[in-house]
C-alpha cells in the first residue's frame, strides 16, 4: 500500500508554543527576566585565540518560537549571547557560573521555567509597538556612551532599566535629569528615555570598563579609539 501524501498549507501549520500560524511567528522576544545570580557569557575574539573573556548577563529572554537565550549589551545593541559579533570577530563560547566555575551551553532549566510560566500568565498581544510589556532594572552597571561634536567629546550615562516593547525590541532607559520630579528614580518613571532613540548614542559598556574610562585608563581609552575608527 502506497503511503498517502497529505498537502498541508503552511498557513495551517501552527507553532506549538505561540499558537500562531507558523508564517506569523517572527521569533521576536515576548518575555524577559533579570539575571540576579551573577551568571556570565563567555566569549573569545581574534586578539587572543586561546583566551576567554566574560561579560555579565543582563537578562534572559524568551522568543516567540519558544527558544530561551541570555542577553547582553554588546556594542550599540542588546543581543542574544549566541549572536554576538564585533570588529574583532567575537564568538560566543558558552555561559558560566562564576560562583562554582561551571560552564554550560544552554539556558538553565529554572530560568526557562520562569520565562515560560510568566509568558503564559501574562499573555498579552498588542498591535501598538510602543506598548511596554515589561520593564526590569539594570543590575550589572551598564552605561551608555553619548557623544558630542562628532565624538570629540562623550559622556557615560548609567542605564537605569530595560524595557521590552510590544514589537520585541528591548530598550535601555536613561534618566533625563531635567525631568526628574522625585528621587530615587525607579523603572517606569516619566523622566526616562530610550538610549537607542538618542541621536548621539553610540555604545554600551558594563561598569568595569565604564569605570576605567572614567579613570582615563590608557587601555580603556584605546578601546574607545578603536571603536571610533570602526
Amino acid at each position: 500500500m502506497r503511503p498517502q501524501t497529505i498537502d498541508v498549507e503552511r498557513s495551517n501549520v501552527v507553532d506549538l508554543f505561540s499558537g500562531k500560524p507558523i508564517d506569523e511567528v517572527q521569533d521576536s522576544i515576548i518575555r524577559i527576566s533579570p539575571e540576579l545570580d551573577g551568571l556570565e557569557m563567555l566569549y573569545s575574539n581574534d586578539t587572543a585565540v586561546n583566551k576567554l573573556y566574560s561579560l555579565k548577563i543582563v537578562c534572559w529572554a524568551l522568543k516567540e518560537s519558544g527558544e530561551a537565550v541570555g542577553m547582553v549589551p554588546w556594542l550599540n545593541k542588546i543581543v542574544p549571547c549566541t549572536e554576538i559579533n564585533d570588529p574583532l570577530n567575537g564568538h560566543w563560547e558558552g555561559y558560566r557560573d562564576p560562583g562554582c566555575n561551571d560552564i554550560f551551553y544552554s539556558v538553565p532549566n529554572h530560568k526557562v521555567i520562569e520565562l515560560e510560566t510568566a509568558a503564559q500568565y501574562y499573555d498579552f498581544d498588542s498591535i501598538d509597538e510602543e506598548v511596554v510589556l515589561q520593564e526590569i532594572p539594570d543590575a550589572i552597571g551598564t552605561h551608555a556612551v553619548l557623544t558630542d561634536n562628532g565624538f570629540r567629546s562623550f559622556v557615560l550615562v548609567e542605564v537605569l532599566s530595560w524595557r521590552l516593547m510590544a514589537n520585541g525590541e528591548v530598550r535601555a532607559m536613561l534618566v533625563d535629569e531635567d525631568k526628574v520630579k522625585s528621587t530615587p528614580v525607579l523603572p517606569g518613571d516619566s523622566c526616562l528615555y530610550s538610549a537607542q532613540d538618542h541621536p548621539e548614542f553610540r555604545y554600551f559598556f558594563q561598569h568595569r570598563i565604564a569605570n576605567k574610562i572614567k579613570e582615563q585608563d590608557p587601555e580603556a581609552l584605546a578601546a574607545i579609539s578603536m571603536l571610533i575608527e570602526n
